[in-house]
C-alpha cells in the first residue's frame, strides 16, 4: 500500500483534545512516535457485541499504520469497526507531601481510528514483519517465515496513525511551594526502569546451540 506522510503535527479532534492537563499535552508527531518506537505491547479496545473489551496484544508500525494481529477467531480483531489502542510506559512514581499531590510521570499514547483488515497478500506479510522486528529486532531473518497455512490463521489489522493523542509528564512533585512544604517530609520521584534480562535457553535446544547475537546483546541494556 502507498504510504503517504502524515503531518508534523497531530491534529486537535474531539476524541484527541487536551481537556485536562493542558500542559503535558503535545501535538508533536515525533514524540507519538517516540512512545510508540519505545514499546511493543498496547492495549486494544473495542466494542464487541456492544461491550466494551480491552486487550493486551503486540504492535509494529511503519511512518503511516500501526500493525496488529492475532487470531482469525478473536472477536477483538473483527477489522472494518472504531478501536482505541493506547501504550503507556511508566517512568516513575511522582511522591508529594499530601496524597492529594502524589502522581506518576508517564508518556502516553492513544490512537483512534477505523481499523481495517489487512487483506492484501504482501501487506500482510509486511505487517508481521514488521510485528517481530518492532519486538525483536533480527528475528525475522533468523527465524523461519510463516507458512501459508499459519498465515491463514492469522489476522492483521491496520490503524491509522494519524489520528492521537500524546500526554507525556516528567519532573518533581508540583507542591514544593505550597503550604504542605511546611511539613518537613520528603517528597521527590522514585524512578522506575526495565531492563532485559539474560536470555533463557529452551530446555529443548540440543547442546552448544548459541544464542543469535541479535539476541544476545540486549542482556542487561534498557527497555522503554
Amino acid at each position: 500500500m502507498t504510504q503517504e506522510p502524515l503531518p508534523d503535527r497531530l491534529p486537535v479532534t474531539d476524541r484527541t483534545r487536551h481537556r485536562r492537563l493542558r500542559e503535558q499535552g503535545s501535538l508533536e508527531r515525533a514524540e507519538l512516535e517516540t512512545i510508540l518506537d519505545a514499546a511493543f505491547v498496547c492495549h486494544l479496545g473495542v466494542l464487541v457485541d456492544g461491550r466494551p473489551l480491552v486487550v493486551p496484544t503486540v504492535y509494529g508500525r511503519d511512518e503511516r499504520w500501526l500493525y496488529l494481529h492475532g487470531s482469525v477467531a478473536s472477536r477483538s480483531l473483527a477489522g472494518d469497526t472504531p478501536v482505541c489502542v493506547t501504550v503507556t510506559h511508566v517512568d516513575g512514581l511522582v511522591l508529594a507531601r499530601s496524597v492529594f499531590e502524589h502522581g506518576v510521570n508517564y508518556r502516553s499514547a492513544v490512537i483512534h481510528g477505523m481499523a481495517r483488515k489487512v487483506t492484501d497478500p504482501e501487506e500482510k506479510l509486511a505487517g508481521l514483519r514488521l510485528l517481530t522486528e518492532h519486538s525483536a529486532p533480527g528475528q525475522w531473518s533468523y527465524a523461519r517465515r510463516p507458512s501459508r497455512k499459519e498465515l491463514a490463521a492469522t489476522t492483521v489489522l491496520a490503524l491509522s496513525l494519524e489520528e492521537a493523542s500524546v500526554k507525556i509528564r516528567t519532573g518533581a512533585p508540583d507542591d514544593g511551594d505550597g503550604p504542605d512544604a511546611a511539613l518537613g517530609l520528603w517528597a521527590g520521584v522514585l524512578p522506575l526502569t526495565t531492563v532485559w534480562g539474560t536470555p533463557e535457553p529452551d530446555p529443548a535446544l540440543p547442546a552448544g546451540t548459541a544464542v543469535p547475537e541479535h539476541i544476545a546483546r540486549r542482556a542487561g541494556t534498557r527497555h522503554g
